[in-house]
């Protein structure tokens, strides 16, 4: 239902608590004393038939006694009673509902299913239960059982942990920091985290989104929440739970590596949002966010009074990814000018011992006016020569006469070794974030930066694919569905063959054969072209060959393949008497001595389904550790950063005598992966180890399949088994219009940027501002990467192109709302093409999809004069009402099912 109702829950204007005690130490009383306490304007209920009176209010037997219908309800009463009391509020019309109340139980017959159920048939809210509460200090709402209430300010806490939430108080009362809400969603019966990102992403007095996560329950809907969410703000997550091990038993080596924390890394890496590891980090990241933007690049300048501090600070950002900015010659000379000869002349730019406040003021204005850094750090370790202090006020002087001087402002940081509480509070009193250490600060502003980086990777717009690029997915899932239909779950090495030759990766010859003879046989096709020989093992039952000496490479003769054959038939009987032995396969020997072992793989996770793995491969792939996971569909620029977040990528660049391995073909085998699991929802894990890679492209050179039945692990049509829902293939069409002509209508893809410029040429102003309500003169890469990069789980746009020219002719998209019962539309054309019915063809399509996806409106907003757009509405079947707060404008709505037409015929 995502942020259905959640204006009026967060934003209350009347609260009723039920359950309230008078006994001290109660989660009632402590509830309301805190809504009293916190100065909440608001009308305050009391529901207790025990007692006359609590804390000064009056109490009622049940919610219907009230003299006003409270926006909110607190619900601190017994489990047994909370179901009761939900349903009592659902028919008086509250709106929501924070159940503090513990120990509800899960599942069917439990109090938490009763107290859900209630709240489905009103449409009431649910926050918890099992949870600390909410605190909204903008509205000055505390309607928790935490001990502080959190100061006004621009951050956003979501936290599955009450304990969590209410260190987070305790900690920003110390360091001066406020926050916008607080929420404390406990176990999520209703609303949950996806619900909350959706909320603050739209909130204007939320700068930034901190999480914290024990587990997601529908990832499909979280990731969907998160990517929007990361998109407009910045969102820091820290999850608990990052040693289990649960996936150590899956069969292959991809699964051993899918461990459930990797997965949520690869997660949050593709939602954009910023992974922290500890509540340390949170807290720091709170106060860099509450305080500054993130830097534009990751050139970092240190300006310090020690050496060896400003070393370890250095030590650190090279560590961690950053680079310390270059000083340039015109610096350098300027710097001369006013600092002692004895000064680093390097960066750190250490200042020396004596430095005063004078000196820290020189050289920080100019590190500020320097294009050649992206952020500043100031550190200061106390003498006895110069007072930290003044030293402080000085830098906060800069600081913030900078700020007012410059529209885009580089972030400073500060950092007082031992500083009095005087120092720390003057510098959070001036927005600059600070820290104990070198070490906190410089991982700090590595998070920022990893933050832009992430921010940056969601717009970036994907090179097209080789054209060539065709799977042929018929044979593919006919070789897939043969097996299923034998009730095998492991595809023979002949099937795998097949099944990466119709999604075109390179993969070694592989010949079966049941017995020495068929394999010499076999053998001597290759050996006679001089070609050496490898016999495995065939057996669905034994994946990792090499484990039972199952393996033999570089045979040279049919003597040597005959007794080779023997040898592993013999062993294979004796090692593992329960398998299946199908004989054995013959492959020729690849020497490819300068190329490198990978390994690619995909895994299923229960939570987040199909998950693609790169890494350092061979036979000590578990022992090595070397893999990244990321979740599908993958693009090139996505399967790059894949690659890049292992030590072995290092190894694919050239070095002494060994050339670059062609980095495109392991990027574009990746993609092939991905689209491979995006067609074939069977394939439950896949390993290819070794994938050899080296300056002429990759080939697969042994590979493991496991097929099962799909299961439809999210709602919606089409893919329902990736929590990135991919490129809908299934609504590509051709359309039909006036005369004939022919034109593709497809989904748009983030590679459209390019065509968009273009298409953007050929619509005329006039049709621009009847199209944005306003005047545009421009468009910015980040404006129309808005437009083609949308999350296909809740819009949708169908792009036109002329099937001969290539050209983009119109698009027609829809958001549908935030409880999936409406959708917006908006349509723009070539203004030369008008009147040639692409407009009609392109609405009714859009109409069709909003339909299809269980929409029961599409609705719009036309300018009154655009009266070919209220034309075309009306002929379409939609209704059209003037505007209540815009004259100018008329809201159009279609109803889609038989139940919307008739609340529309009744209204």
């Amino acid at each position: 239902m995502s942020t259905y109702r959640l204006s009026t829950l967060l934003s209350p204007g009347a609260v009723a608590v039920v359950g309230a005690s008078p006994r001290p130490a109660s989660l009632g009383r402590a509830v309301l004393t805190n809504l009293r306490e916190a100065g909440f304007k608001g009308q305050i209920g009391v529901v207790n038939p025990r007692y006359p009176e609590i804390g000064g209010f009056k109490t009622v037997g049940s919610l219907a006694e009230l003299s006003f219908v409270p926006d909110l309800i607190v619900i601190t009463a017994p489990p047994r009673s909370v179901a009761k009391v939900v349903a009592e509020a659902g028919e008086l019309g509250v709106a929501g509902a924070i159940i503090i109340s513990s120990e509800m139980g899960r599942g069917k017959g439990s109090y938490a299913e009763a107290a859900n159920r209630a709240a489905r048939k009103s449409g009431i809210r649910l926050i918890g239960p099992n949870c600390l509460g909410i605190m909204i200090p903008g509205v000055n709402l505390n309607a928790s059982f935490a001990a502080h209430m959190p100061r006004r300010g621009n951050l956003a806490l979501i936290s599955q942990s009450g304990a969590i939430a209410a260190g987070m108080v305790d900690w920003a009362a110390v360091k001066e920091i406020g926050f916008s809400g607080i929420v404390s969603i406990g176990d999520q019966l209703d609303v949950d985290i996806a619900d909350m990102l959706d909320f603050y992403a739209a909130d204007l007095d939320t700068r930034a989104i901190l999480l914290y996560i024990e587990a997601v329950t529908d990832a499909r809907k979280f990731m969907s929440a998160a990517r929007a969410a990361a998109r407009v703000k910045p969102v820091v997550v820290v999850k608990s739970g990052r040693m289990a091990h649960g996936a150590k038993a899956a069969a292959t080596h991809t699964g051993a590596f899918a461990g459930a924390d990797a997965v949520y890394e690869a997660a949050f890496r593709r939602a954009g949002m910023l992974r922290v590891y500890d509540l340390r980090e949170l807290f720091d990241c709170a106060e860099t966010l509450g305080r500054v933007s993130a830097p534009r690049g990751k050139r970092v300048a240190i300006l310090t009074n020690g050496g060896g501090i400003g070393i370890l600070a250095v030590d650190r950002l090279v560590e961690l990814g950053g680079e310390p900015a270059t000083l340039s010659a015109d610096l350098h000379k300027k710097l001369d000018a006013i600092l002692p000869t004895s000064w680093s002349g390097f960066n750190p730019i250490d200042i020396t011992g004596d430095a005063d406040a004078e000196r820290y003021s020189a050289t920080l204005s100019m590190l500020l006016a320097d294009p050649d850094n992206d952020a500043i750090l100031v550190m200061n370790v106390q003498t006895a020569v110069a007072s930290p202090r003044d030293i402080a006020r000085e830098v906060i002087r800069v600081v913030g006469e900078e700020r007012v001087r410059r529209t885009l402002f580089k972030p400073v940081f500060a950092v007082w070794v031992g500083a009095e509480e005087a120092v720390t509070h003057a510098f959070d009193a001036a927005s600059i974030p600070n820290y104990p250490t070198e070490d906190d600060a410089v991982r700090s502003i590595m998070n920022m930066v990893r933050y832009r980086e992430a921010v940056q990777l969601l717009t970036e717009v994907p090179p097209s694919l080789p054209k060539d690029f065709d799977p042929d997915t018929e044979t593919a899932r006919a070789i897939v569905e043969k097996a299923l239909r034998e009730g095998r779950t492991w595809l023979d090495p002949l099937e795998i063959s097949g099944l990466f030759a119709a999604y075109q990766i390179p993969m070694i010859p592989t010949l079966a054969a049941t017995n020495a003879e068929e394999a010499v046989s076999w053998a001597s096709s290759f050996l006679s072209q001089g070609v050496t020989v490898v016999v495995k093992v065939l057996s669905r039952d034994i994946p990792h060959k090499s484990d039972i000496g199952g393996v033999v490479l570089n045979l040279t003769s049919v003597e040597a393949v005959r007794v080779a054959v023997n040898e592993i038939m013999a062993r294979a009987a004796k090692l593992r008497p329960n398998a299946r032995l199908e004989g054995v396969m013959v492959q020729p020997m690849i020497l490819r001595p300068k190329a490198r072992e990978l390994t690619i793989g995909i895994a299923d996770d229960p939570t987040f389904g199909p998950v693609i793995a790169f890494g350092q491969g061979g036979t000590g792939v578990e022992l090595i550790d070397d893999r990244s996971l990321a979740l599908p569909p993958l693009d090139l620029p996505l399967a790059e950063s894949l690659i890049a977040r292992t030590r072995v990528s290092k190894l694919l660049c050239a070095y002494r005598d060994v050339p670059e391995v062609k980095r495109s073909a392991v990027a574009l085998t990746l993609v092939k992966l991905s689209q491979m699991a995006a067609d074939l929802p069977e394939i439950r894990e896949l390993d290819v180890n070794p994938l050899l890679a080296d300056e002429s492209g990759v080939v697969a050179i042994d590979a493991r399949v496991v097929v099962r039945p799909p299961e439809r692990k999210f709602a919606g049509l089409g893919n329902s088994h990736f929590a990135v829902k991919p490129y809908p293939t299934e609504w590509e069409r051709h359309l039909t219009v006036k005369d004939g002509w022919r034109v593709l209508a497809r989904p748009i893809r983030p590679d459209d940027e390019p065509a968009i410029h273009e298409f953007l040429k050929h619509v005329t102003p006039e049709d621009l501002r009847l199209r944005f309500f306003a005047a545009m003169k421009e468009f910015s890469h980040a404006f129309i990467a808005r437009l083609s990069q949308i999350d296909y789980a809740r819009a949708m746009a169908f792009v036109a192109f002329d099937e001969i020219t290539g050209e983009m002719l119109g698009v027609v998209r829809i958001h549908s709302d935030s409880i999936y019962e409406s959708g917006e539309y908006a349509i723009l054309l070539r203004s030369d093409l008008k009147g040639k019915g692409l407009g009609w063809a392109l609405m009714k399509l859009i109409i069709e999809y909003a339909r299809s996806e269980g929409l029961h409106y599409v609705c719009g907003q036309v300018l009154r004069e655009n009266t070919a757009m209220l034309r075309m509405c009306r002929d379409l079947g939609f209704e059209t009402k003037t505007d209540a707060s815009e004259p100018d404008i008329l809201n159009v709505r279609l109803p889609l099912t038989e139940e919307a037409a008739r609340a529309a015929g009744s209204a």
